[in-house]
């Protein structure tokens, strides 16, 4: 072996040496990483925007391992907690799924069921009727006149009227925004039967927990009113109507 060569591994020799230690110094920067950031944990991530008050699905969420250390305490870890929530306020894809972006969905009380209509989005809603919430519901009917004439020949016609039909109902969800076609069939039972059409517009189903009586109120108003409305009650106010109130002719506005 000639000194060329002997160059030549002495040189191969300390390459492998300084891969050596370049390996060790990376796992030993790596290790103090790992060691200052902790274990991880799985943390879950919008991977689309969900508005305000939507029920939560979990397939609105994407894994997002990282340090436990990184995580702020309110982090969700298990979407088995996320289970008949809903989202308190608009939530961004991308965002990082807290705790303080969620509540309990309003629940039955005892004696209660749900009943969901259709309220005009623009006339009944207007963004503002959230769960938890307490609303008046009105109902307006068309003035009809008797098939039969009255005991002096003439047929008996009776007002529009506007009525309460509920005070005081909670709302438990608040769906989408649906597209609504307003012909004959479009569920206001008094278009219905003169056959009128109104334009499209937009609707947003409603349910709200309430007690048989009311429900079935509710109902009727859905199938048989011109118009259903909601009236929002403010926090902490007082939902009832005196019965004085709760009907209302342009004949009795006097």
């Amino acid at each position: 072996m000639n000194s060329r060569q002997r160059r030549g591994i002495v040189l191969l020799l300390l390459s492998v040496l300084c891969a050596v230690g370049a390996a060790a110094g990376v796992l030993a920067v790596v290790d103090d990483a790992e060691s200052k950031a902790g274990p991880e944990v799985t943390a879950y991530r919008l991977r689309e925007d969900v508005p305000a008050y939507r029920a939560l699905d979990e397939g609105a969420f994407e894994r997002a391992p990282m340090p436990r250390r990184w995580l702020p305490p309110t982090a969700v870890t298990d979407l088995t907690g996320v289970r008949g929530k809903i989202a308190v306020t608009p939530l961004r894809k991308g965002s990082l799924l807290q705790s303080d972006m969620i509540v309990e969905r309003p629940a039955l009380a005892a004696g209660q069921q749900e009943i969901a209509i259709m309220i005009d989005a623009a006339t009944g809603v207007a963004g503002k009727i959230t769960p938890g919430a307490k609303v008046n519901i009105y109902a307006t009917f068309d003035g009809r006149t008797a098939a039969a004439a009255g005991k002096d020949g003439k047929e008996q016609s009776t007002p529009p009227v506007s009525k309460v039909i509920v005070s005081g109902a909670q709302v438990i969800e608040v769906g989408r925004l649906t597209p609504l076609d307003r012909q004959s069939q479009d569920g206001q039972g008094q278009s219905r039967r003169s056959g009128s059409v109104r334009p499209a517009g937009e609707a947003v189903p409603i349910t709200f927990a309430l007690d048989t009586k009311n429900a079935q109120r509710v109902a009727y108003a859905e199938s048989f009113a011109t118009h259903v409305r909601l009236a929002l009650v403010a926090p902490g106010g007082d939902p009832g109507v005196s019965g004085s109130d709760r009907t209302y002719t342009l004949d009795g506005d006097k």
